[in-house]
């Protein structure tokens, strides 16, 4: 059978082969030594009669010394190269092994009542809060998930994003009507007298540019007039529309009840009643809609808080010192301070894992244990049982060191009784 390389063997492996040659060379010690025993007491035993006792000792235990060595190779390899039937199991039935060791443990560990015994037994929450607690141990969590939401967004297509964006806006905003959602919601509002505070702010709005802009009506009016009225009664004119403009601004603002705000309140309640009953007004808005969705200009805008977003996101995922890995590491650490001193938080996540870690053992713990077989499968069968004879050979060994001596007192004890029950 070929032998791994050792440059291939782990370190700790290396020294199991060290520690397996060393327990051979004891055993392979041991059965010599039986054979130059027994040559010894065959050679005297007629000179010296108790040899013979020495003799069946020495015989019994080289029986059972290669007994024990020809059960124990049989493990791994063919005794001698010799095709023996029933010799070399493991690397005959690897995958015999492999699936056998995959149903052992379906059945003994991938168990619904035995994952929830075990888990109902550990505090995870506990354990992992006073984990997360620990500042440096929140701000690794959080590094290590800045480094994969940074991976994630670098794999993403910017086309595909972007997309995928313009197809969610045209099936949620697009398709739909918005002249009833929008007149509901407008009617609700006329009738909470809630815009009313939109309308004191556009008042305000315009009472403040109507005194930072008094020239602007200068000549508003007045050229309009024949060319024969005085240039005196232009700026009267003029001044006399500018000042009706800002008492009437003034006149709105204070009077909570003038007919231009109940004017505005009447517009916008037949403007709800519209979007939501006249199809002409509904048909206008979808348009508009339309035209603004589908300008180029808008698109463009779309791609480019995209990209903002994403160059943002990405600067402030690479940065520790950022407000954004600053926030997710204090917030992680509070949550671990949480899990770590509020028992019913530590009941409810407790349960939640349990719950999740039963559900996903139960539903896929044929394919959990696959894992095992598949990869028994692929293993080499010579590598296989050399990393098997590896891990439990040099334990083997001590049978044939106890096959030994088993043997030589089995050998010495028959001849005994036979001895004393019909003499030498």
């Amino acid at each position: 059978m070929a032998r791994t390389p050792t440059a291939l063997l782990s370190p700790a492996d290396q020294e199991r082969r060290r520690a397996l040659r060393r327990m051979k060379g004891v055993a392979l010690g041991a059965l010599l030594a039986m054979a130059v025993v027994f040559a010894v007491a065959f050679a005297f035993q007629r000179d010296v009669e108790w040899l013979q006792y020495v003799r069946a000792a020495a015989e019994g235990g080289m029986v059972g010394a290669l007994a024990d060595w020809f059960a124990v190779t049989a493990l791994f390899r063919r005794p001698l190269g010799l095709p023996i039937p029933h010799t070399a199991i493991i690397p005959r039935r690897k995958d015999e092994i492999g699936q056998q060791l995959g149903e052992f443990v379906e059945t003994n560990f991938l168990e619904g009542h035995v994952v929830r015994t075990k888990l109902e037994a550990t505090p995870l929450a506990a354990r992992a809060g006073a984990w997360l607690a620990d500042p440096a141990h929140a701000e690794r969590l959080a590094a290590e998930g800045a480094a994969l939401a940074t991976s994630v967004l670098r794999a993403l297509s910017d086309d595909d994003v972007q997309g995928l964006i313009e197809d969610l806006a045209r099936e949620h905003l697009l398709e739909p009507d918005w002249g009833p959602s929008v007149g509901g919601w407008l009617e609700r509002v006329v009738a909470a007298d809630a815009h009313h505070g939109a309308v004191d702010l556009a008042l305000d709005n315009i009472a403040v540019w109507l005194g930072n802009n008094r020239d602007t009506f200068q000549g508003l009016v007045s050229r309009r007039l024949p060319s024969w009225v005085p240039r005196l009664a232009h700026r009267l004119v003029d001044d006399t529309v500018y000042r009706e403009a800002v008492g009437f601004v003034d006149a709105v603002r204070a009077d909570p009840r003038h007919q231009a705000r109940i004017a505005i309140d009447q517009y916008l309640a037949r403007l709800a009643d519209n979007l939501q009953h006249d199809p002409a007004t509904k048909t206008r808005l979808e348009e508009a809609k339309a035209s603004v969705f589908d300008s180029p200009r808008v698109r463009g805008l779309a791609a480019d808080a995209w990209n903002t977003a994403k160059t943002g996101l990405l600067r402030s995922l690479a940065d520790p010192e950022s407000a954004l890995r600053r926030r997710a590491a204090a917030a992680l650490a509070d949550v671990g301070v949480r899990l770590q001193n509020e028992e019913s938080l530590q009941r409810r996540v407790d349960g939640w894992v349990t719950d999740a870690a039963v559900f996903l053992v139960e539903r896929y713990r044929h394919d959990i244990a696959s894992i095992i077989t598949d990869t028994v499968e692929r293993w080499d069968a010579a590598e296989t049982t050399e990393k098997i004879e590896l891990m439990v050979g040099r334990d083997l060994q001590y049978i044939r060191l106890n096959g030994t001596v088993v043997g030589a007192l089995a050998g010495l004890a028959i001849f005994t009784i036979a001895h004393l029950a019909w003499g030498s």
